[in-house]
């Protein structure tokens, strides 16, 4: 399966210059937050695979304007193709936001999904908005990561980790790709390609 996950930025190659070639070999769409809804609802449409996504801090518009005909997993497991996607969007908290989260409150969000994640048998991807703490993360509060993630990395060794957040312009030595123990940790900035 080929995913393209997206995060923090809109693609001009896909919304202004799209067309119908570009994403022909795509079997879904991840969005890891801070995107317009109207991008999301615009490649559902036009790419014509599901759109699976989680709300990032700057997706407050999601309540009026909400990226049609695709599919919130936060604090889900979404099983697509047999693999299963968990999605935790959020980050931690720097102002009054909606969907920003102390750690604490990350911890019962955990808590709260996984009975949904021993259901499933575990889970393949987990899609956050929010990198992990240490990793591909930044050292002011607005993007600074979880501590929480490593206890569902240390127990479930999902194959990736997608996120957002931080982006790739802020520092030139960031890294697109990390990993935690068997976790592969990808940076969705903008647009990233990965077969499953």
């Amino acid at each position: 399966m080929k995913i393209m996950a997206i995060a923090d930025a809109e693609s001009s190659a896909l919304w202004n210059h799209y067309n119908e070639n570009k994403l022909t070999d795509v079997d879904l769409i991840v969005s890891c937050g801070d995107l317009d809804p109207r991008y999301l609802s615009f490649l559902v449409t036009f790419a014509n695979v599901p759109v699976l996504y989680v709300h990032g801090n700057h997706d407050n518009s999601y309540d009026r304007i909400p990226p049609e005909g695709c599919i919130c997993i936060d604090d889900q497991v979404f099983e697509y193709g047999g693999i299963r996607f968990l999605g935790l969007g959020g980050c931690i908290p720097y102002n009054d936001g909606k969907y920003m989260y102390s750690e604490k409150q990350m911890q019962q969000r955990i808590r709260r999904v996984s009975r949904k994640i021993r259901k499933h048998g575990g889970f393949d991807v987990l899609v956050t908005h929010a990198p992990l703490r240490g990793i591909g993360d930044a050292e002011d509060l607005p993007h600074r990561g979880y501590e929480s993630f490593f206890p569902l990395l240390d127990k479930y060794h999902p194959s990736y980790m997608l996120h957002g957040h931080v982006h790739v312009q802020y520092d030139y030595k960031l890294k697109r790709e990390n990993a935690y123990q068997n976790t592969t940790i990808i940076n969705a900035y903008e647009k990233y390609f990965l077969e499953l």
